[in-house]
């Protein structure tokens, strides 16, 4: 029997240059690098030096507090950087391709005839464990915690994200998909969230799973927002939460013996001259993805992620472990308003009537840009922030909370639920100009330090 919830709060924004249900033509990939900031909460220890050769699969670098989570190469190459910052802190191991991939054989597995740690065994050795997050703390995630549950969220809504069953009519995907949530439902009961406009049959047919089914406005596809609609999160509790992209790389890896990062990312934006999607590895260069496909006629901000949660990157830069999407929109820098707080505004989107545009109706597309158009301000308590927070959480108060560093006070209004992405669009609509998803990472990492 499918579950059905039905959610009220949030905001769909809709935005010029969705991606196009066809594949996108990306270039030819030869530069590569597994960056650790992908894995949140991870403080990385590097176990590969510049000239080694690596099989796609080879751990490049392990989390320094818990070893046996190994990070794999998502290509077979040449190991040709490992760049740090700051008080050498590792941002990247970049690695040369080789021309024809060559795979580390971990020897396939029945999930079905493991237990718990036969699964953790083999996702450990294959380097993807670290693919799981938790809740508390929104981390990248340890098998010493024991989940109460594990939440995988196929519905992508934010702006310009992704459609997940584009990457499930790729050849193997669905059955790839069935046996990573099998697996995972060795380990603790899987919660499997879909949309109710989704209808392929590897997802409301999924076995092991108990199927949700979410109707309602983004971000009813966060899988926070999941939780807290259908088994919260306690303090003392643990649930883990997957990307199903990750759950398709489990199945291959149990499947074939082979650790294969490749996914289906939408490229997207009103900056972009075609979109599409197209069949990248993770890590692989976004310049060479892209070619030249970024108009050049305005300036642009280029997004590793979607424009609400994606990170500010630039052709340089490589494509994020967890990133759906690469997205380009308009930056905004370049843009001159006379007396433009007293126009009409009629291309300008707005979650009230202060602009005219509201009378073209909810199915208008925006060209919106990267202007924040406005300084941060004292907190208003207004309660913009609930109506977009389908959640049964006081935003604005555990935002008050976490920026006075009121400790048990967050505790009380449900920080262990939450995660940055939950805020997005309330950092959208918030007159105040607050970076809300930053505050909530700050807010959990003080916490996670307090409680550890």
């Amino acid at each position: 029997m499918v579950n059905v919830i039905k959610l009220h709060k949030g905001l769909d924004i809709r935005l010029k240059g969705a991606a196009e249900d066809s594949t996108f033509s990306a270039g030819t990939v030869s530069h590569y690098a597994l960056q650790p900031g992908s894995f949140v909460g991870l403080t990385p220890k590097v176990v590969v030096k510049v000239g080694d050769k690596v099989l796609a699969g080879d751990p490049l670098f392990v989390n320094k507090q818990c070893p046996e989570v190994r990070f794999a190469s998502p290509v077979s190459g040449t190991v040709t950087a490992v760049v740090r910052g700051d008080r050498r802190k590792v941002l990247a191991v970049e690695i040369d391709a080789d021309a024809e991939q060559k795979y580390h054989d971990f020897g396939k597995s029945d999930p079905a005839s493991l237990d718990a740690e036969g699964v953790k065994k083999v996702l450990l050795e294959g380097g993807l464990f670290g693919f799981i997050n938790q809740l508390p703390y929104a981390v990248s995630t340890t098998p010493a915690t024991a989940p109460k549950a594990i939440f995988v969220s196929a519905l992508r809504d934010m702006p310009l994200s992704a459609d997940f069953e584009m990457e499930l009519k790729e050849p193997s995907a669905a059955s790839d998909f069935q046996c990573g949530l099998t697996a995972l439902s060795r380990i603790a009961p899987v919660h499997l969230g879909v949309g109710r406009h989704q209808q392929a049959g590897a997802l409301l047919n999924a076995r092991d799973v108990d199927i949700n089914v979410f109707d309602g406005p983004c971000p009813a596809g966060n899988v926070g927002v999941q939780v807290n609609n259908i088994d919260p999160v306690n303090k003392g509790e643990v649930v883990w939460t997957v990307d199903p992209t990750a759950v398709i790389f489990f199945g291959h890896l149990f499947n074939t013996g082979n650790v294969d990062m490749t996914r289906t990312i939408a490229v997207a934006g009103s900056e972009m001259k075609q979109t599409g999607y197209a069949r990248v590895k993770v890590g692989a260069k976004i310049g060479e993805v892209l070619g030249d496909n970024v108009k050049t006629d305005r300036h642009v901000r280029l997004l590793d992620g979607n424009p609400l949660t994606g990170c500010k990157t630039t052709a340089d830069g490589y494509l994020g472990a967890h990133t759906s999407e690469i997205t380009a929109i308009p930056e905004g820098d370049d843009v001159n308003e006379f007396a433009g707080w007293i126009m009409p505004r009629l291309k300008d989107f707005s979650t009230s009537h202060s602009y005219f545009s509201w009378l073209f109706g909810r199915s208008r597309k925006y060209d919106l840009d990267a202007r924040i158009k406005g300084g941060e301000r004292h907190m208003i308590m207004s309660g913009e922030y609930d109506r977009v927070l389908p959640m049964d959480i006081y935003g604005e108060y555990l935002i008050k909370a976490i920026i006075t560093g009121d400790i048990d006070k967050q505790e009380q209004l449900g920080i262990y639920e939450v995660s940055p992405e939950d805020f997005a669009l309330a950092e959208f609509v918030d007159s105040s100009k607050l970076p809300l998803q930053q505050i909530v990472r700050q807010g959990l990492d003080t916490l996670r330090k307090e409680n550890a």
